[in-house]
């Protein structure tokens, strides 16, 4: 059975955060955008909200052992992914380790990284945790480090969120929702933090937008 068969059968009966539809496509992209951005086998890779591993398949396999660190709050999701989507033998040779913190504390793993993965958790969480994932980006990452993540654009369609709570499903929530952000305030958080960030196309599986947050060298 194929990936993209295997985590059908899977949510056929549960919602596990993401659409079924496109999840092997989604995750292969969300690799091709890395690999796009400089990643090899030796790279250091932190995914935030790593969910049921549908980038982390794809990633796990690809880097050396021990380079993948995943955060994901959601212990079932997590579980599902390391127990039903990724092989036993690959999850035993390549040592990928998580965290299920929901302070989206990357400092758990005294690592410093070269890449933050954060898809479709943007489109969720609220300034104030941004702000907290851009702190951290800074802190524990290498010079050169990027951050790769999506977001929905504030538009009249979708006002510029100021809330305080994280919006959608989550490991305390079964209620759906997405929330969008000014792009003009991103930039200005990452202008204060010395961040350069560059707009990437869309990708094809979701229709996400991307962006790419980059630690001078």
């Amino acid at each position: 059975m194929n990936l993209q068969k295997k985590f059908e059968a899977l949510a056929q009966y549960r919602f596990y955060g993401i659409p079924a539809e496109n999840f092997e496509l989604s995750g292969c992209e969300q690799f091709m955008y890395l690999l796009r951005a400089g990643l090899n086998p030796d790279s250091r890779v932190l995914d935030i909200g790593c969910g049921v591993l549908r980038a982390g398949y794809w990633l796990i396999h690809f880097l050396n052992p021990g380079r993948y660190c995943g955060i994901e709050p959601h212990q079932e999701r997590l579980a599902l992914g390391m127990y039903k989507i990724l092989e036993p033998e690959i999850l035993q040779c390549k040592c990928p380790r998580f965290d299920g913190n929901a302070n989206f504390d990357t400092s758990v793993f005294n690592e410093r990284f070269d890449f933050f993965l954060a898809y479709s958790i943007w489109t969720h969480a609220p300034k104030k945790q941004i702000q907290v994932m851009l702190d951290n980006f800074v802190r524990d990452t290498r010079p050169g480090a990027a951050f790769l993540l999506t977001y929905q654009p504030a538009n009249w369609r979708y006002p510029d969120y100021q809330g305080d709570s994280w919006v959608g499903t989550s490991h305390e929530s079964e209620t759906a929702g997405t929330i969008a952000h000014s792009f003009r305030w991103i930039k200005e958080q990452c202008r204060e933090r010395g961040l350069r960030i560059r707009r990437l196309p869309r990708d094809r599986a979701q229709g996400h937008r991307w962006l790419e947050l980059r630690k001078f060298p």
